[in-house]
């Protein structure tokens, strides 16, 4: 009977972590970054028109949506190599505890510095912006915020 709660707690561990590394990407698994950049600069010029954007404030805000989009693929390239070692770790005789919990760190800081760049370029878009546009977008925060 002891050993039911400890495979139950090893299952559900091996459950989380792969979940965990698994699902930091999001739901998009296998999409083209090609694909993945013009919906997202699609969606930037669509709310760039409804904000009446300078050139200028164009070019900022695309260099910035440039640099999280290179960040977020950065991110996503490693979730293959941390799951194919979860698996391996999986499969061996003596999975190294060690090992496993390094990669989790890993993978915790490099979305935290994700994370970080992500502040970064909701400040630089907000410095971008006009006092009347930032009005308009955190309406359409707020709204969004409501749902």
């Amino acid at each position: 009977m002891k050993k039911t709660p400890a495979v139950l707690a090893v299952t559900a561990g091996f459950v989380l972590l792969t979940g965990f590394i698994g699902g930091c990407g999001g739901h998009h698994h296998g999409r083209d970054p090609a694909e993945v950049a013009a919906f997202v600069t699609d969606r930037l010029d669509d709310a760039l028109d409804d904000l009446d954007a300078t050139a200028a404030q164009r070019q900022q805000l695309h260099a910035i949506k440039d640099r999280l989009l290179a960040g977020g693929q950065e991110l996503r390239a490693g979730h293959r190599a941390a799951r194919d070692e979860v698996l391996a770790q999986w499969r061996s005789e003596t999975p190294d505890r060690a090992r496993l919990h390094a990669l989790v760190d890993q993978r915790i800081e490099a979305l935290r510095d994700f994370a970080h760049e992500a502040v970064d370029a909701g400040v630089d878009a907000h410095a971008a912006l006009s006092p009347e546009q930032r009005a308009k977008v955190t309406r359409k925060i707020e709204r969004h915020m409501e749902r």
